[in-house]
């Protein structure tokens, strides 16, 4: 009787992951985007990039999500580089920075096209999430997805202290671009 419900078992768990296949089929997933933070005021200005964000789309229910690990901002000059993870992002404390929302309209990912789109959703930014709409485009072609998008993020929105003597140096808002490419899951 034990090889008749092995039997069972096998079949059920080939049931559940054709069911998975084809739900993963709907997705994309996006490796190595670009994320660039730009802040400028009349002293300095202030640039870093990280290419370690990544994302996924879920199809079927038109969410996006992204995450970037924090330290991995690499400016033009270290001591930029310590400030920023030490002193204002406090990067051990709050290693990542997400974004979970869903995109309106909701384009027809199998078809190719540019479409301007907005993910209404949640930015968290050192610990603080706060509801955001982020205008984007999605690039279409041959399966392949392109998102990108550029926003601004207010320090102050997210509990982020910047001394008074350093607004000279840095801005209270923070330029963001994202630039990413997504494959669909096989």
């Amino acid at each position: 009787m034990t090889w008749i419900n092995n039997i069972k078992r096998l079949l059920l768990a080939g049931v559940f992951l054709a069911i998975q296949l084809n739900a993963t089929a709907q997705n994309f997933l996006g490796k190595n985007i670009k994320l660039a933070l730009y802040s400028s005021t009349p002293l300095e200005d202030i640039r870093a990039v990280s290419n370690k964000c990544s994302g996924v789309i879920i199809k079927e229910r038109r969410e996006i999500a992204f995450q970037v690990p924090i330290t991995s901002f690499e400016f033009d000059r270290k001591l930029m580089q310590e400030h920023f993870n030490e002193n204002y992002m406090e990067s051990e404390r709050y290693p990542q920075a997400k974004f979970k929302g869903v995109i309106d309209p909701g384009p027809d990912l199998g078809k190719d096209g540019v479409y301007q789109v907005t993910a209404t959703g949640i930015l968290t930014v050192h610990g603080v999430d706060k509801k955001r709409t982020i205008p984007g485009k999605i690039s279409i072609s041959n399966g392949e997805i392109q998102v990108s998008a550029a926003f601004k993020v207010a320090c102050v929105d997210h509990k982020i202290k910047i001394p008074k003597l350093m607004f000279t140096k840095i801005a209270e808002q923070i330029n963001i671009k994202v630039e990413g490419k997504f494959n669909q899951l096989k």
